[in-house]
């Protein structure tokens, strides 16, 4: 839907998190590079970037994989980086993860500051992927990045929200972008699956579910002098799958 949905929209620019990619799980070499096929521009990622051994040394080489910024120093790839829109304009893009309920990583709100500040150097246009479990620790986010960077756009929960806005600084925010994946599910997952773990309490060995998909997402339009939003509007687009086609 990727390639038709940016003609239709005019997109400048696109950004997936892409964590999931391979299998319900984690990311390699061979998804990002067919998602870059499809016309993503930059793949944003999160906690289960680490799930593919194989997308360690990927990551070291291919600066349009990004991972959290605010992981310990020395963790392969990198977690923001400026990229060309066109022949005129650059955009940054920022990877963050939360901690509530996740990983006890650097700050975010500490490494946002700092990755920002430096930035906003180069370009006006900062977008920031907060990766994170909590709707409090990314509403905070929001707030404290406000007037600082132009979008912050939540992931990690596979639940689309219906909290965008654009903030009194002129931040666009969203606590969830959602899925992109098959709607019969558990978060993707197959729901019978799902079911039984939470009824057993046992551990399963999840599988991607199939049938109707949907891709959810935010569109974004941003002033480039100022870097200020000035439109975030959800996406929720359906797709048949076919009898016995694979997603």
């Amino acid at each position: 839907m990727l390639p038709s949905l940016r003609r239709e929209l005019a997109v400048d620019f696109v950004i997936a998190n892409g964590e999931n990619a391979a299998g319900g799980i984690g990311i390699n070499p061979e998804k990002a590079e067919e998602l870059f096929a499809l016309g993503v521009d930059v793949i944003t990622t999160g906690n289960h970037v680490w799930k593919k051994r194989e997308v360690l040394p990927y990551l070291e080489r291919q600066p349009r994989l990004l991972r959290p910024a605010n992981y310990p120093p020395g963790a392969p790839g990198r977690g923001s980086g400026i990229f060309e829109v066109g022949d005129a304009k650059r955009i940054a893009i920022l990877n963050l993860e939360g901690r509530v309920f996740m990983k006890p990583l650097e700050s975010p709100f500490k490494v946002a500051e700092e990755c920002v500040s430096l930035l906003k150097e180069e370009t006006s246009l900062i977008i920031v992927d907060f990766h994170a479990e909590a709707t409090s620790e990314k509403m905070a986010l929001g707030w404290f990045l406000d007037g600082e960077v132009s979008a912050v756009i939540g992931t990690h929960t596979h639940v689309q929200t219906s909290d965008e806005r654009i903030l009194p600084g002129g931040t666009a925010y969203i606590t969830d972008a959602g899925m992109t994946g098959p709607i019969n599910s558990v978060i993707g997952m197959k729901k019978e699956i799902a079911i039984r773990g939470f009824l057993s309490q046992l551990p399963n060995r999840f599988e991607v579910a199939g049938g109707e998909v949907e891709l959810q997402g935010v569109y974004l339009e941003l002033d480039e002098g100022t870097g200020r939003a000035l439109k975030i509007q959800r996406i929720k687009r359906r797709q048949e799958v076919g009898h016995g086609q694979r997603i």
